[in-house]
Protein backbone atom coordinates (compact mmCIF):
# COMPACT_ATOMS: atom_id res chain seq x y z
CA UNK A 1 0.00 0.00 0.00
CA UNK A 2 1.50 3.38 -0.95
CA UNK A 3 1.34 6.12 1.65
CA UNK A 4 0.71 9.77 0.55
CA UNK A 5 1.96 12.78 2.87
CA UNK A 6 -0.96 15.30 3.86
CA UNK A 7 -1.03 17.36 0.81
CA UNK A 8 1.11 21.26 1.50
CA UNK A 9 -0.06 23.83 2.20
CA UNK A 10 0.63 27.51 2.62
CA UNK A 11 1.09 27.67 6.52
CA UNK A 12 3.06 24.26 6.49
CA UNK A 13 6.69 24.30 7.84
CA UNK A 14 9.49 22.35 5.17
CA UNK A 15 12.32 21.02 6.78
CA UNK A 16 16.02 21.94 4.57
CA UNK A 17 19.26 19.52 5.47
CA UNK A 18 21.98 18.65 3.23
CA UNK A 19 21.60 15.05 3.45
CA UNK A 20 24.64 14.59 0.54
CA UNK A 21 26.51 17.98 -0.04
CA UNK A 22 26.14 21.06 1.36
CA UNK A 23 26.21 25.02 0.13
CA UNK A 24 29.73 26.53 0.00
CA UNK A 25 29.80 30.17 1.36
CA UNK A 26 29.58 31.63 -2.15
CA UNK A 27 26.31 30.18 -2.94
CA UNK A 28 24.56 30.66 0.43
CA UNK A 29 22.92 34.18 -1.31
CA UNK A 30 21.59 31.40 -3.64
CA UNK A 31 20.04 29.40 -0.65
CA UNK A 32 18.45 32.06 1.12
CA UNK A 33 16.74 33.55 -2.48
CA UNK A 34 15.52 29.95 -2.31
CA UNK A 35 14.43 29.62 1.40
CA UNK A 36 12.66 33.09 0.68
CA UNK A 37 10.73 32.14 -2.01
CA UNK A 38 8.97 29.27 -0.53
CA UNK A 39 8.35 31.41 2.61
CA UNK A 40 6.92 34.35 0.11
CA UNK A 41 4.58 31.82 -0.67
CA UNK A 42 3.35 31.30 2.85
CA UNK A 43 5.54 28.02 4.06
CA UNK A 44 7.74 28.19 6.79
CA UNK A 45 11.01 26.90 5.86
CA UNK A 46 13.47 25.58 8.88
CA UNK A 47 17.13 25.69 7.92
CA UNK A 48 18.61 22.35 9.84
CA UNK A 49 22.55 22.78 11.21
CA UNK A 50 23.61 20.19 8.18
CA UNK A 51 23.78 22.78 5.56
CA UNK A 52 27.82 23.00 4.95
CA UNK A 53 29.68 22.97 2.10
CA UNK A 54 32.78 24.18 3.17
CA UNK A 55 34.40 21.33 4.67
CA UNK A 56 33.98 18.78 1.71
CA UNK A 57 31.90 16.23 -0.13
CA UNK A 58 29.23 16.07 2.64
CA UNK A 59 27.53 18.33 4.47
CA UNK A 60 28.41 16.58 8.37
CA UNK A 61 29.44 13.18 9.56
CA UNK A 62 26.78 10.46 8.28
CA UNK A 63 25.72 10.21 11.96
CA UNK A 64 24.91 13.92 11.94
CA UNK A 65 23.04 13.64 8.78
CA UNK A 66 21.46 10.78 9.49
CA UNK A 67 19.88 12.41 12.80
CA UNK A 68 18.90 15.66 11.06
CA UNK A 69 17.00 13.73 8.51
CA UNK A 70 15.70 11.38 11.12
CA UNK A 71 14.21 14.09 12.83
CA UNK A 72 12.74 16.16 10.41
CA UNK A 73 10.86 12.89 9.17
CA UNK A 74 9.46 12.32 12.19
CA UNK A 75 8.52 16.13 13.41
CA UNK A 76 4.35 16.02 12.69
CA UNK A 77 5.26 19.85 12.38
CA UNK A 78 7.56 19.19 9.26
CA UNK A 79 5.45 18.63 6.45
CA UNK A 80 8.08 18.26 3.62
CA UNK A 81 12.18 18.24 3.47
CA UNK A 82 14.16 19.29 0.55
CA UNK A 83 17.64 19.39 0.38
CA UNK A 84 19.55 22.12 -1.19
CA UNK A 85 20.50 19.84 -3.88
CA UNK A 86 22.42 16.08 -4.39
CA UNK A 87 25.65 15.41 -4.22
CA UNK A 88 27.97 11.94 -4.11
CA UNK A 89 27.53 9.54 -0.80
CA UNK A 90 23.92 9.85 0.49
CA UNK A 91 24.09 5.82 0.53
CA UNK A 92 26.28 6.41 3.92
CA UNK A 93 22.48 7.32 5.28
CA UNK A 94 20.28 4.30 4.29
CA UNK A 95 21.50 2.10 6.63
CA UNK A 96 20.88 4.46 9.72
CA UNK A 97 17.62 5.97 9.34
CA UNK A 98 15.45 4.54 11.94
CA UNK A 99 13.62 2.31 9.77
CA UNK A 100 11.41 1.15 12.62
CA UNK A 101 9.87 4.64 13.80
CA UNK A 102 9.33 5.85 10.09
CA UNK A 103 7.04 2.59 9.73
CA UNK A 104 4.99 3.59 12.58
CA UNK A 105 4.99 7.63 11.60
CA UNK A 106 2.84 9.64 9.11
CA UNK A 107 4.89 9.70 6.06
CA UNK A 108 6.60 13.44 5.70
CA UNK A 109 7.06 14.58 1.52
CA UNK A 110 10.64 14.06 0.56
CA UNK A 111 11.75 15.90 -2.05
CA UNK A 112 14.83 15.89 -4.82
CA UNK A 113 16.78 14.35 -7.53
CA UNK A 114 20.58 13.30 -8.20
CA UNK A 115 21.86 11.83 -5.20
CA UNK A 116 18.46 12.55 -3.20
CA UNK A 117 17.28 9.14 -5.25
CA UNK A 118 19.22 7.04 -2.91
CA UNK A 119 16.92 8.05 -0.36
CA UNK A 120 13.76 8.53 -2.12
CA UNK A 121 13.78 4.82 -3.49
CA UNK A 122 13.85 2.92 -0.29
CA UNK A 123 11.35 5.62 2.07
CA UNK A 124 9.18 4.11 -1.54
CA UNK A 125 9.96 0.53 -1.81
CA UNK A 126 10.36 -0.55 2.05
CA UNK A 127 8.09 2.01 3.70
CA UNK A 128 5.43 2.30 1.28
CA UNK A 129 6.12 6.28 1.35
CA UNK A 130 5.20 8.26 -1.80
CA UNK A 131 7.99 10.72 -2.61
CA UNK A 132 8.32 13.26 -4.55
CA UNK A 133 11.66 13.83 -7.41
CA UNK A 134 11.57 16.83 -8.45
CA UNK A 135 13.65 19.81 -8.06
CA UNK A 136 16.22 20.34 -5.18
CA UNK A 137 16.01 23.74 -3.18
CA UNK A 138 18.06 25.59 -5.23
CA UNK A 139 16.20 25.58 -8.11
CA UNK A 140 12.75 26.09 -6.26
CA UNK A 141 12.58 29.52 -7.52
CA UNK A 142 12.65 28.66 -11.05
CA UNK A 143 9.06 28.96 -13.01
CA UNK A 144 8.43 25.47 -15.02
CA UNK A 145 7.61 26.25 -18.82
CA UNK A 146 4.29 25.38 -20.38
CA UNK A 147 3.37 22.08 -19.91
CA UNK A 148 5.45 21.28 -16.35
CA UNK A 149 3.95 21.51 -12.70
CA UNK A 150 6.48 22.83 -9.91
CA UNK A 151 7.00 20.64 -7.20
CA UNK A 152 5.02 21.89 -4.99
CA UNK A 153 1.73 21.94 -7.26
CA UNK A 154 2.42 18.11 -6.84
CA UNK A 155 2.95 18.32 -3.08
CA UNK A 156 -0.35 19.94 -2.98
CA UNK A 157 -2.52 18.13 -5.08
CA UNK A 158 -5.65 16.49 -4.30
CA UNK A 159 -6.91 15.09 -7.40
CA UNK A 160 -5.08 13.87 -10.62
CA UNK A 161 -2.47 16.05 -12.19
CA UNK A 162 -1.90 16.17 -16.01
CA UNK A 163 1.85 17.45 -17.40
CA UNK A 164 3.01 17.52 -20.87
CA UNK A 165 6.00 17.25 -22.77
CA UNK A 166 7.25 21.15 -22.67
CA UNK A 167 9.02 20.62 -25.74
CA UNK A 168 12.20 23.02 -24.97
CA UNK A 169 15.78 22.38 -22.93
CA UNK A 170 18.81 23.47 -21.74
CA UNK A 171 21.50 23.30 -23.88
CA UNK A 172 24.19 25.15 -22.10
CA UNK A 173 26.08 24.46 -18.08
CA UNK A 174 24.68 26.25 -15.21
CA UNK A 175 23.82 29.11 -14.25
CA UNK A 176 26.21 31.68 -12.14
CA UNK A 177 24.04 31.68 -9.36
CA UNK A 178 27.54 33.57 -7.54
CA UNK A 179 26.44 36.60 -9.44
CA UNK A 180 23.03 36.12 -9.92
CA UNK A 181 21.47 34.01 -6.64
CA UNK A 182 18.26 35.51 -7.50
CA UNK A 183 17.78 33.74 -11.56
CA UNK A 184 14.13 32.60 -12.03
CA UNK A 185 14.25 32.25 -15.59
CA UNK A 186 16.15 29.06 -17.48
CA UNK A 187 17.80 30.02 -20.91
CA UNK A 188 16.23 26.93 -22.65
CA UNK A 189 17.96 27.02 -26.05
CA UNK A 190 17.02 23.66 -27.44
CA UNK A 191 13.85 21.76 -28.84
CA UNK A 192 12.94 18.10 -28.42
CA UNK A 193 10.42 15.63 -27.34
CA UNK A 194 9.73 12.29 -25.40
CA UNK A 195 10.23 9.54 -28.25
CA UNK A 196 9.36 5.97 -27.88
CA UNK A 197 12.26 3.86 -29.15
CA UNK A 198 11.66 2.33 -32.42
CA UNK A 199 9.25 4.47 -32.96
CA UNK A 200 5.03 3.77 -32.96
CA UNK A 201 3.33 5.21 -29.79
CA UNK A 202 2.48 4.11 -26.24
CA UNK A 203 -1.31 4.35 -23.76
CA UNK A 204 -0.25 2.15 -20.24
CA UNK A 205 -0.90 2.81 -16.63
CA UNK A 206 2.07 2.03 -13.95
CA UNK A 207 2.95 2.93 -11.00
CA UNK A 208 6.20 5.01 -10.92
CA UNK A 209 9.39 4.41 -9.86
CA UNK A 210 13.09 5.29 -10.28
CA UNK A 211 15.86 7.31 -9.90
CA UNK A 212 19.17 8.79 -10.84
CA UNK A 213 21.50 5.99 -12.72
CA UNK A 214 24.69 6.45 -11.19
CA UNK A 215 23.08 6.37 -7.46
CA UNK A 216 20.17 3.92 -7.35
CA UNK A 217 22.38 0.99 -9.07
CA UNK A 218 24.48 1.07 -5.72
CA UNK A 219 21.44 -0.26 -3.89
CA UNK A 220 20.34 -2.97 -6.45
CA UNK A 221 20.83 -6.31 -4.58
CA UNK A 222 20.50 -4.64 -1.21
CA UNK A 223 17.31 -4.09 1.14
CA UNK A 224 16.78 -0.46 0.16
CA UNK A 225 16.40 -0.98 -3.53
CA UNK A 226 14.39 -3.90 -4.35
CA UNK A 227 12.52 -3.04 -6.95
CA UNK A 228 11.68 -6.21 -7.92
CA UNK A 229 9.84 -7.00 -5.08
CA UNK A 230 8.25 -3.47 -5.15
CA UNK A 231 6.88 -5.44 -8.58
CA UNK A 232 5.74 -8.08 -7.55
CA UNK A 233 3.31 -6.14 -4.58
CA UNK A 234 2.20 -4.05 -7.43
CA UNK A 235 1.83 -6.41 -10.26
CA UNK A 236 -1.79 -5.46 -10.62
CA UNK A 237 -0.80 -2.14 -11.82
CA UNK A 238 2.47 -2.87 -12.79
CA UNK A 239 5.29 -0.45 -12.66
CA UNK A 240 6.36 2.92 -14.79
CA UNK A 241 10.14 2.76 -14.40
CA UNK A 242 12.22 5.69 -15.11
CA UNK A 243 16.23 6.03 -14.99
CA UNK A 244 18.59 8.93 -15.86
CA UNK A 245 21.77 9.60 -16.05
CA UNK A 246 23.84 12.10 -14.48
CA UNK A 247 27.47 12.50 -16.05
CA UNK A 248 28.80 9.09 -16.30
CA UNK A 249 30.43 8.36 -19.90
CA UNK A 250 28.15 5.63 -22.29
CA UNK A 251 29.87 2.35 -21.06
CA UNK A 252 29.49 3.28 -17.30
CA UNK A 253 25.59 3.62 -17.45
CA UNK A 254 25.36 0.77 -19.50
CA UNK A 255 26.91 -1.26 -17.11
CA UNK A 256 24.51 0.19 -14.57
CA UNK A 257 21.48 -0.43 -16.43
CA UNK A 258 22.85 -4.03 -16.64
CA UNK A 259 23.18 -4.49 -12.97
CA UNK A 260 19.39 -2.74 -12.39
CA UNK A 261 18.05 -5.61 -15.59
CA UNK A 262 19.66 -8.23 -13.83
CA UNK A 263 18.66 -7.41 -10.45
CA UNK A 264 14.99 -7.52 -11.53
CA UNK A 265 14.01 -4.02 -11.91
CA UNK A 266 11.80 -3.72 -14.68
CA UNK A 267 10.46 -7.44 -14.71
CA UNK A 268 7.19 -5.74 -13.66
CA UNK A 269 7.33 -2.37 -16.15
CA UNK A 270 5.15 -1.70 -18.36
CA UNK A 271 7.29 1.18 -19.88
CA UNK A 272 10.60 2.45 -19.00
CA UNK A 273 11.03 6.48 -19.26
CA UNK A 274 14.33 7.45 -19.94
CA UNK A 275 15.69 11.23 -18.71
CA UNK A 276 17.34 13.76 -21.22
CA UNK A 277 20.91 13.91 -20.64
CA UNK A 278 24.37 15.67 -21.40
CA UNK A 279 26.38 12.93 -20.23
CA UNK A 280 29.18 11.77 -22.34
CA UNK A 281 29.48 9.14 -24.91
CA UNK A 282 32.18 6.38 -24.55
CA UNK A 283 33.73 7.14 -28.23
CA UNK A 284 31.25 6.17 -30.51
CA UNK A 285 29.28 4.59 -27.82
CA UNK A 286 26.75 6.79 -26.82
CA UNK A 287 24.13 7.72 -24.17
CA UNK A 288 21.07 6.26 -26.46
CA UNK A 289 23.35 2.93 -26.94
CA UNK A 290 23.71 2.52 -23.67
CA UNK A 291 20.31 2.08 -22.84
CA UNK A 292 19.66 0.09 -25.78
CA UNK A 293 22.20 -2.44 -25.23
CA UNK A 294 21.08 -2.87 -22.04
CA UNK A 295 17.03 -2.72 -22.28
CA UNK A 296 16.52 -2.89 -25.91
CA UNK A 297 16.03 -6.56 -25.93
CA UNK A 298 13.34 -6.25 -22.63
CA UNK A 299 9.67 -6.72 -24.41
CA UNK A 300 8.58 -2.87 -22.50
CA UNK A 301 8.32 0.09 -24.19
CA UNK A 302 10.97 2.41 -23.82
CA UNK A 303 10.28 6.09 -24.02
CA UNK A 304 13.88 8.35 -24.42
CA UNK A 305 14.32 11.94 -23.62
CA UNK A 306 12.28 12.92 -20.87
CA UNK A 307 12.67 16.12 -18.47
CA UNK A 308 13.33 13.61 -15.69
CA UNK A 309 16.65 14.02 -15.62
CA UNK A 310 19.96 16.48 -14.81
CA UNK A 311 18.69 18.43 -17.90
CA UNK A 312 16.22 21.27 -17.08
CA UNK A 313 13.70 21.34 -17.09
CA UNK A 314 12.18 18.76 -14.22
CA UNK A 315 9.01 16.44 -14.84
CA UNK A 316 8.26 16.31 -11.14
CA UNK A 317 7.37 12.27 -10.76
CA UNK A 318 5.89 10.79 -7.71
CA UNK A 319 7.26 7.62 -6.70
CA UNK A 320 4.04 5.31 -6.00
CA UNK A 321 1.82 7.47 -7.53
CA UNK A 322 -0.31 5.13 -10.42
CA UNK A 323 0.16 7.19 -13.86
CA UNK A 324 -0.96 7.22 -17.15
CA UNK A 325 1.69 7.94 -19.62
CA UNK A 326 0.61 8.38 -23.50
CA UNK A 327 2.82 9.18 -26.61
CA UNK A 328 0.78 8.68 -29.74
CA UNK A 329 0.30 11.18 -32.02
CA UNK A 330 0.86 15.00 -30.82
CA UNK A 331 0.20 14.03 -27.41
CA UNK A 332 2.69 13.69 -24.96
CA UNK A 333 1.68 13.20 -21.29
CA UNK A 334 1.69 11.80 -18.24
CA UNK A 335 -1.10 11.87 -15.67
CA UNK A 336 -0.61 10.86 -11.72
CA UNK A 337 -3.32 9.95 -9.64
CA UNK A 338 -2.95 12.15 -6.74
CA UNK A 339 -6.18 12.21 -4.90
CA UNK A 340 -6.56 9.08 -3.28
CA UNK A 341 -6.21 9.24 0.82
CA UNK A 342 -4.79 12.57 0.60
CA UNK A 343 -7.71 15.17 1.97
CA UNK A 344 -6.63 16.04 5.67
CA UNK A 345 -9.14 17.97 7.99
CA UNK A 346 -9.08 21.90 7.80
CA UNK A 347 -8.45 21.90 11.59
CA UNK A 348 -5.95 18.97 11.61
CA UNK A 349 -3.14 19.82 14.63
CA UNK A 350 0.32 20.46 13.48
Amino acid sequence: MIRFPAPLRPGDRIGVTASSSGVPTSLRPRLDVAAAWLRDRGYEVELGECLDGDAGHVSASADRRAAELNRMLLDPAIRAVVPPWGGETAIDLVDRLDWDALAEAEPTWVVGFSDISTLLLPLTTRLGWATLHGSNLMDTPYDPPPGLAHWTALAGATEDLAQHASGVYRTAGFDDWTSDPGATAYSLEGTGTWEVAGGGGLDVTGRLVGGCIETVSNLAGTPYGDVAAFGREHADEGLIVYVEASDDPALEICRNLHGLRLAGWFEHANAIMVGRTSAPASGDFTQRDAVMDALGGLDVPIVLDVECGHVPPYLPLVNGAVAHLTVAGGERSLVQELGEGRSRPAAEPR
